[in-house]
């Protein structure tokens, strides 16, 4: 796929945030209720064009409630959303216009099976009035060898990149991505990365769900982290690790429980978290609180059973703030 970066579209004025970064995706106040509950709850969120911006949480945090709401296929309770500049109009005319700047790969993509790669694309790009051509698409997410295939025969990392081709394929300023590599393996997750990738070295903006921290850390300029319909952090991924006020973790388990103000006092130690059996230490010092970590279950005539380190990453800044792992839901 060409790079368009001279496209009037992409030149186009958004507004400005302060920092005079032009504004690719807003929302204010945006709630949506279904019955009793809450699934999205006030938030507020800032997407600078050319970035690409991380939605994460756990499965029924309110990320998909959210972007359907911003790509204009649920409506809001309460709260407004501006992309690019305009508005949703209910189904008017500039409804339309907006479809046509934006590219949707939604969390669950159901394509006719019987159909081939390359018929599929063709359908999709005959939905614009401008865009790439079948080709440059096919060839951007790596499908050449499969553009003749059905469907119903490609892999689940094969249907994802054509999941995603089909929102590239009207070359969109802003790209929505719904957990695009859930479930796919390792070498299926890096390709659709490449993806993602080239799509931003064409000066296009990424709003990315997604529960897989790595992934976060990778693509993403900045990151807000959801629960419970709100957002509870912002900022980079470098920015939030460092807001742990330390940087590496100890994780381990010993056969007789320590108590927990005896952990917390303990040098260099900045934060305890306690998960059934396992004990999380975040430390500044790894030198200085793993040795005295040792002497004290040694003290409490406990022994380590397991015992692990690494350095501190934002699924540690995701239990740190809720309790709980990312992926516990």
């Amino acid at each position: 796929m060409t790079a368009q970066t001279s496209s009037p579209r992409r030149s186009a004025p958004y507004s400005d945030s302060p920092a005079n970064q032009r504004v690719a995706l807003r929302c204010e106040g945006l709630v949506k209720r279904f019955a009793d509950v809450i699934a999205v709850n006030g938030l507020n969120l800032e997407v600078f064009a050319g970035e690409c911006f991380g939605l994460l949480g756990p499965n029924g945090a309110g990320k998909t409630t959210t972007v359907e709401i911003l790509e204009g296929l649920t409506p809001s309770d309460e709260g407004k959303v501006e992309l690019l500049g305009q508005r949703w109009d209910s189904g008017g005319a500039a409804d339309r216009i907006l479809r046509e700047r934006i590219g949707v790969q939604l969390q669950e993509t159901q394509l006719a099976e019987k159909v081939t790669v390359v018929e599929t694309l063709r359908l999709f790009r005959s939905f614009y009035n401008r865009g790439h051509s079948v080709d440059e698409v096919i060839q951007t997410v790596a499908l050449e060898e499969k553009r003749d295939a059905r469907v119903g025969k490609l892999s689940g990392g094969q249907k994802q990149r054509l999941a995603v081709a089909c929102a590239l394929v009207s070359d969109p300023e802003l790209l929505f991505l719904d957990e695009p590599t859930t479930g796919l393996d390792p070498q299926a997750r890096l390709s659709l990365w490449d993806v993602v990738d080239r799509f931003r070295e064409g000066g296009g903006t990424v709003l990315l769900t997604t529960h897989y921290m790595e992934e976060a850390t990778r693509l993403c300029d900045r990151v807000a982290i959801m629960d419970h319909g709100k957002i509870i952090a912002l900022g980079t991924p470098a920015e939030l690790i460092e807001s742990l006020g330390a940087d590496q973790i100890i994780e381990f388990r010993v056969t007789n429980e320590i108590a927990d103000e005896v952990l917390t006092r303990l040098p260099a130690v900045s934060h305890l978290h306690k998960r059934g059996e396992e004990y999380s230490l975040t430390v500044a010092e790894m030198g200085i609180a793993l040795p005295a970590l040792l002497e004290e279950i040694k003290k409490q005539h406990s022994e380590l059973v397991s015992l692990t380190t690494h350095q501190a990453t934002l699924e540690d800044v995701f239990v740190s703030l809720t309790g709980r792992m990312l992926r516990e839901g």
